[in-house]
């Protein structure tokens, strides 16, 4: 057990029970821990599995692969709408942790099993958003804004596309675009100054 994992879950203010049931069962599984991101991560080899995360509303297990996990009880949830790779187990009591502790365990065997086995997560094969219509035709006017564009990482590429496509009116939509023009020239993501 990590000091540093001893005092994280020492100043929890929820879900502190929790967290440490989680947390016995993974070492159970034979995984290191490490406290990375302020949360409890458990690695195979060097490689990062899954990570214990404390929310307002609940706690949670984030499996970092977690789209190569077969589920069959359907437990694995996407943390929201555009997550790609990761799945997450979300838990309100040590009882839930206790009643599907066979079931969790599961997945982290064949998740260290699909690293064991060296399997890769094909980004390309999943689902890319659609650059909304205001957009594209910005990139397609200005050569310049379409080379910093696609010189943004994909994180960064995907951050922008939702953002710019999340709004019903193409108003709101071109001003989002219009707005953001100078930050891409600079090749900054959305969130960053």
């Amino acid at each position: 057990m990590n000091p540093e994992v001893d005092l994280y879950v020492s100043r929890l203010k929820k879900w502190p029970k929790e967290v440490e049931k989680l947390r016995k069962i993974i070492l159970g599984c034979g995984l290191s821990e490490e406290l990375k991101w302020t949360a409890p991560c458990y690695a195979f080899d060097g490689k990062n599995m899954v990570v214990i995360q404390a929310f307002k509303e609940y706690c949670g297990l984030l499996f970092f692969k977690g789209c190569l996990l077969s589920d069959t009880d359907g437990i694995l949830v996407k943390t929201g709408k555009n997550t790609r790779v990761s799945r997450q187990i979300r838990f309100n009591s040590v009882r839930e942790i206790v009643k599907l502790e066979s079931v969790f365990k599961a997945h982290i065997y064949e998740a260290v099993e699909v690293e064991r086995a060296g399997v890769k997560v094909d980004i390309e094969k999943l689902d890319e958003p659609e650059i909304p219509a205001e957009f594209r035709k910005k990139l397609d006017e200005h050569p310049a804004l379409k080379r910093a564009f696609h010189a943004l990482t994909p994180g960064r590429q995907r951050a922008y596309i939702f953002y710019f496509g999340q709004p019903k009116l193409a108003k709101t939509r071109e001003g989002r675009v219009r707005k953001y023009i100078k930050q891409i020239l600079n090749r900054k993501g959305l969130n960053e100054m």
